[in-house]
């Protein structure tokens, strides 16, 4: 029984076994690697923007990213919160899992190309009916088992790489999600320092407001004094009641902003909004990078994810019209079958009992009414546009990375003309708070001071934080994080 099974395997596969050099010499239709012409600008200059106040970044041409690059704000606060997203991120989650499902769908349409091998065994028990049988019967003759065991062999011939195509698209689709998942991550990652900036800055706002509050709050108090000893009337005294209310009135709206990042927190690292959170860095807590790697134009485009996923959607693409055109070429088949028929199980395998099949089958497509047709100039013009979405996608990419150099480089002027400013509206306030308690100055100039400082100090910090921000800007606009979800 082991002889004969393992011979009929052999017939059944042996037509299979000596197509196998067809099927490995067949080349997929179509594009095998579809480009598209994209314009490079020339590189960075390097250069050092060193404002008079703060920290000092020096922008290097074609330096690397470090993975990590969020280590450069020296702040443990931070790291730990990026490892918690990157552990518990729903986005992450949702793409790791597309990842998986994707890879496992090109594993798939890879097996499509292997010869497909099934086992069955079925048992009949069946009874002849009265009217055909003798009418000196016996009952043991006309009342039957019946036991089958086969093996099939199926075996496409991919002779116009139909089924390679399909692989290779599936295969591009992997990269796809891998792509994608990478891009996640580098836009959680980014999200969130943006996020603890932005707290940190509306926190230093709120402060500051507050501070402005408490002093608008010790001026009305001078000048209620005053209006008793008859220097001043209601006028003056309704005039910084107005200046203290507005001041008030801005606390609610930056308490609401300090939540909503708090809240954007929580959800970037997996919890529920409202939330107990670790304790998040100020602006002082947080250090700025004094280098500024950015790549070689080529390095970008081969360093951003979603850059890359446009590039594998290419190759898809091109794939795809492989499949079209593929499915308009003859399709060849060969199946083999060989097994064993007896009443008893032991039997299947003796004597005359074995048998077997071979089938060969090819398939020409005739009329589908321009079914297929149709089909490959779809999937031509499918690969047309994912060359333009490529295109659009470098285009982006060093948009990004021009926007947050420029951002960069400005971020300094302005801080200095925003520190100035704050320097200058600090002295003016006690200068006229000093003139105003001697008498030399009316209410309307310590207004002005006042409101003057309070603004002052509100654009000193957003521009501190903006130095921070377009920071992060820079980092994701070159690819940073794509390294660090390699071979995850």
């Amino acid at each position: 029984m082991t002889r004969f099974s393992r011979r009929s395997l052999w017939l059944a596969a042996r037509p299979a076994v000596l197509m196998t050099p067809l099927l490995l010499g067949a080349c997929a239709m179509g594009p095998q690697h579809p480009t598209t012409p994209i314009s490079l600008p020339s590189p960075v200059s390097e250069t050092t923007i060193a404002p008079l106040n703060g920290t000092a970044q020096h922008v290097v041409p074609g330096a690397m990213v470090d993975p990590q690059w969020w280590h450069g704000f020296a702040s443990p606060a931070l790291d730990a919160l990026i490892d918690r997203a990157l552990a518990a991120n729903t986005d992450i989650a949702t793409a790791e899992a597309n990842l998986r499902q994707a890879r496992e769908g090109a594993k798939a349409a890879n097996g499509a190309r292997a010869p497909q091998i099934d086992v069955g065994y079925q048992a009949e028990r069946q009874r002849t009916s009265d009217a055909l049988a003798n009418n000196l019967h016996d009952d043991n003759l006309y009342l039957y088992t019946l036991q089958t065991a086969q093996l099939s062999v199926s075996y496409p011939l991919d002779l116009f790489g139909g089924l390679k195509s399909q692989a290779l698209s599936a295969r591009a689709s992997a990269e796809v999600a891998a792509h994608r998942r990478d891009a996640a991550r580098t836009m959680v990652v980014a999200n969130l320092v943006t996020a603890v900036i932005q707290h940190a800055q509306y926190t230093a706002q709120l402060v500051a407001a507050r501070e402005s509050v408490a002093n608008g709050r010790s001026i009305l108090d001078m000048l209620l004094k005053r209006q008793k000893l008859g220097d001043i009337g209601g006028a003056e005294i309704a005039a910084q009641q107005t200046a203290l209310a507005t001041a008030e009135g801005a606390i609610p709206a930056l308490v609401r902003a300090t939540d909503h990042q708090r809240s954007q927190i929580a959800m970037l690292t997996g919890v529920a909004p409202g939330s107990a959170l670790p304790d998040l860095p100020t602006l002082e807590q947080l250090r700025l990078p004094a280098e500024l790697p950015v790549g070689l134009p080529a390095q970008i485009v081969a360093n951003r994810p979603d850059v890359r996923a446009a590039e594998a959607q290419v190759r898809g693409a091109g794939a795809d019209v492989g499949v079209a055109i593929a499915a308009r070429l003859p399709a060849l088949q060969i199946t083999g079958t060989a097994g064993g028929m007896a009443q008893r199980f032991g039997d299947m395998f003796m004597g005359d009992n074995p048998f077997f099949t071979l089938i060969g089958a090819i398939t020409q497509p005739l009329f589908h009414g321009g079914q297929l047709l149709h089909k490959q100039r779809a999937a031509e013009a499918a690969l047309d546009a994912a060359k333009a979405q490529y295109r659009g996608a470098v285009l982006t990419a060093f948009g990004d990375v021009q926007d947050a150099l420029t951002g960069v480089t400005t971020d300094g002027a302005a801080l200095d003309a925003a520190t100035r400013a704050s320097d200058a509206a600090e002295r003016n306030l006690d200068f006229t708070q000093r003139q105003l308690e001697l008498g030399g100055v009316g209410t309307l100039s310590l207004l002005n001071a006042s409101n003057s400082a309070a603004q002052a100090a509100a654009q000193l910090v957003q521009a501190r934080a903006a130095r921070l921000i377009d920071t992060v800007a820079l980092y994701q606009a070159v690819g940073g994080g794509v390294a660090a979800s390699k071979g995850a």
